[in-house]
């Protein structure tokens, strides 16, 4: 064992690969990784947004009591695992997602709004404009501390121009994250992609190169991970394992669904590139390389679009085969409703594994999940009414010990949602006088 601790910012380098490591005991304190001014912090906070479409069933959605005593309904059932960790928030609202004048366009606004607070100008042209949304408020302060200033990730393609929603640009309904007003950013459904960018540092020509001998990342680095293993004791290589079994896993999940998808489709269907063969796999897939990302430190910030906003993807394989739009307009038909609620659920327990995977892996004193803040929720609340005020918004993870979790809190009506991004920009130590139509931090999330 070496008295020099190893630095925070070391990364396993190989021929155009670089790998990022978790906090080990070798390197510390984890106050010293963390890099943060707030004494009280002693591990780096993370935080993610996920975006699920078209509203939600919102009578099974929405706990009846209040406070810690609150029994899950049908809808976040799947939560049962970590429902010592969840703020169910209600009573929010994203007002700039409504028309002020605008006529329709609620999905594009809806999402257009989300992070950002203000309200996206209806063009189908160039000149796109919404706001700087609160992920990029984020990067902007805390980016130059990790490899990637924030990731954008999603499960469903969009376009970036075009129109698609009532005279809305594409852009709005398929984009969460803007880094301006003017400047979206568009999201990455390639996990290979999404690998590449955490691990590769090589140009596109060597990388085809390297695939073409089908390496893993970890031959690359093997010798540098050789000479660190020396210097580290049993629960750091029990940690590093751990840690290179997980990276290792997403590679050979990512060749295989690169290799189902070369089979020739059906006539009339595109394959898929490096994309898995089934939605829940292609969510599962992207929501560990979300946990890998945070767990190497590569970035503290991310936005996760399930599905863009207006989708109206199928769900067979949960014998829904209507598409999730059309049914979203139920005309408060029971059946239809029962079926929004189904793919309600099924979104939820996409939610449960990111946080059961989380909470899984070790770091401190704590888990992942203790140090890290999951929002989840969408822009609309009853799909059919295409309201925007008392939004099915989820808060889960410690935040550090910021936050107060097994909590169902009821806000006044009209509360807006941007003061949740204040507040978790706050417990980021990004302090800022507002955001969109904030109009202050929202109170009791610490309890």
């Amino acid at each position: 064992m070496f008295d020099r601790p190893i630095s925070r910012r070391r990364v396993l380098r190989g021929l155009g690969v670089a790998v990022s490591l978790p906090w080990l005991e070798a390197m510390g304190p984890l106050s010293a990784w963390a890099d943060q001014p707030s004494p009280a912090k002693a591990v780096p906070n993370r935080m993610a947004f996920m975006y699920v479409p078209n509203g939600k069933n919102m009578a099974d959605w929405t706990p009846s009591e209040e406070g810690a005593d609150f029994e899950l309904p049908p809808i976040l059932k799947p939560l049962d695992r970590v429902r010592d960790q969840l703020l169910v928030l209600t009573g929010l609202t994203a007002d700039k997602a409504r028309p002020h004048g605008d006529g329709g366009g609620d999905h594009a606004r809806a999402m257009g709004a989300f992070l950002t607070g203000a309200q996206p100008r209806k063009t189908d042209g160039t000149d796109i404009r919404a706001g700087i949304s609160a992920d990029q408020v984020a990067a902007a302060h805390l980016g130059h501390l990790t490899r990637l200033p924030s990731l954008e990730i999603g499960c469903e393609q969009g376009a970036m121009a075009g129109n698609c929603d009532s005279g809305y640009s594409c852009v709005y309904s398929s984009t969460m994250s803007w880094r301006s007003a003017t400047q979206p950013l568009p999201k990455e459904v390639n996990p290979k992609q999404v690998f590449e960018r955490l691990f590769s540092t090589v140009p596109d020509a060597q990388r085809v190169e390297r695939d073409r001998r089908r390496k893993s990342v970890l031959d690359f680095v093997r010798e540098d991970s050789r000479d660190l293993e020396g210097r580290l004791g049993s629960g750091d290589l029990r940690k590093l394992d751990e840690y290179f079994t997980a990276i290792r896993d997403i590679e050979l999940r990512i060749d295989r669904a690169a290799s189902l998808s070369s089979a020739e489709p059906p006539e009339g269907t595109a394959a898929p590139a490096g994309v898995p063969g089934t939605y829940e796999e292609h969510i599962r897939l992207m929501c560990d390389l979300l946990v890998l990302a945070f767990q190497s430190d590569a970035t503290r910030v991310a936005t996760f679009v399930l599905a863009n906003e207006g989708s109206n993807r199928p769900y067979p394989f949960i014998s829904v085969p209507e598409g999730h739009h059309d049914l979203s307009h139920h005309g408060n038909d029971q059946a239809k409703k029962a079926k929004i609620r189904d793919i309600n659920t099924f979104h939820v327990r996409q939610l449960a594994y990111l946080l059961e995977r989380l909470q899984s892996i070790p770091e401190g004193d704590g888990t992942l999940l203790d140090h890290a803040m999951i929002a989840y929720g969408s822009g609309n609340s009853d799909g059919n009414a295409h309201n925007h005020d008392n939004l099915p918004i989820l808060l889960a993870g410690g935040g550090c010990g910021t936050l107060k979790t097994g909590r169902h809190i009821r806000y006044p009506n009209e509360t807006p949602l941007n003061n949740l991004w204040v507040s978790l920009l706050d417990r980021m130590d990004v302090q800022v006088a507002s955001l969109g139509d904030s109009n202050g931090a929202l109170k009791n999330l610490s309890g």
